[in-house]
C-alpha cells in the first residue's frame, strides 16, 4: 500500500513539473487573469477574502491532518516535523492572516479561484504526505549546512514576502483611490518584491528538504510568479512616467 502511494506521489511530482511548464507558456501567451488585470476578463467572480481563504485552505489542512493522524510514520523524526512545520506556517499565514488584512481586493475570477484551489489541494497532499510518510532524514539533518542555509532562506523569504505585502496594502491612505508606485524594502530593487520573497522562501524550503518534491514546487512557483512579475513590471512602466528605470523585474540586480 505504501509503495503504491509512493509511486503515486512520484507521478504527481512529475505532473507538477509539467504543470509548471504549461503555466509559464500559457501565462506568457494570455497574461494572468487576476487583480488589476481581471476586469478585462469575462466570467463569474468570487469576493477576494473568501476566495483567498478557501483556495489556500487545502495546503493548510493537509499538514494539520498529518500532524494529528497516528499513522504519520516519519513525523517521529525531528527533520520531518520541522520541514512540515515550515510548509504549514506559510499556509497558516496565507489562509488565516492574509485574507483578513486585504484592503479592497478585487474579486477573483471563478476559473482562477478553482485552479488555485486545485493546485493547493494537489501540492498540499504531495508535500505533506511525502514529509510525513516517506522522506527519510538522519536525525542530525537539522544541523547540516544544506538544511541550515535552506531554513535561513525560507525565513528571510517569508519576512520579505510579508513585509512587501504590508507595503502594498498601505500605499493608499484612507479615502484615496488609484495606484501608486511602491516604495521601500525590496521594492527599491524589484517591481515584485512580494513575489521575490515567496520565491526565496520556497527555494529555501527545497534546499532544506533536499527533495524532488521541494524542487519542483520551487520551479512551479518561479514559473507562475515570474510571468506575473513581468506583467506588473510592464504595467508600472506604462502607468507611471517616473517609474524607476533601475528596478529589475523579480530578482535584484539580475532579472
Amino acid at each position: 500500500m505504501e509503495l503504491d502511494e509512493l509511486c503515486l506521489l512520484d507521478m504527481l511530482v512529475y505532473l507538477e513539473g509539467f504543470m509548471a511548464f504549461v503555466s509559464i507558456v500559457g501565462l506568457r501567451s494570455v497574461g494572468s487573469p487576476y487583480g488589476r488585470y481581471s476586469p478585462q476578463w469575462p466570467g463569474i467572480r468570487v469576493p477576494a477574502r473568501p476566495a483567498w481563504f478557501i483556495q489556500e485552505l487545502p495546503s493548510m489542512a493537509w499538514p494539520l491532518y498529518e500532524y494529528i493522524r497516528p499513522a504519520a510514520a516519519r513525523l517521529g523524526n525531528l527533520p520531518n516535523r520541522v520541514l512540515l512545520a515550515m510548509f504549514l506556517i506559510h499556509y497558516v499565514q496565507r489562509t488565516l492572516v492574509f485574507p483578513v488584512l486585504i484592503r479592497g481586493g478585487k474579486p477573483t475570477l471563478l476559473v482562477t479561484f478553482v485552479l488555485a484551489f486545485l493546485f493547493c489541494t494537489f501540492n498540499g497532499y504531495v508535500q505533506s504526505r511525502y514529509l510525513s510518510q516517506f522522506a527519510v532524514y538522519a536525525e542530525d539533518w537539522v544541523t547540516h549546512p544544506c538544511f541550515l542555509t535552506g531554513f535561513a532562506l525560507w525565513l528571510v523569504g517569508m519576512v520579505i514576502n510579508i513585509h512587501s505585502d504590508h507595503i502594498l496594502r498601505n500605499l493608499r491612505k484612507p479615502g484615496e483611490t488609484g495606484y501608486k508606485i511602491p516604495r521601500g524594502g525590496l521594492f527599491e530593487y524589484v517591481s515584485a518584491a512580494n513575489y521575490f520573497g515567496e520565491l526565496v522562501e520556497w527555494c529555501g524550503f527545497a534546499l532544506a528538504s533536499w527533495s524532488l518534491q521541494g524542487v519542483v514546487f520551487a520551479l512551479f512557483t518561479l514559473s507562475t510568479l515570474l510571468t506575473r512579475a513581468k506583467q506588473h513590471h510592464q504595467w508600472y512602466h506604462e502607468k507611471f512616467e517616473d517609474y524607476p528605470k533601475s528596478r529589475k523585474i523579480l530578482i535584484p540586480f539580475v532579472l
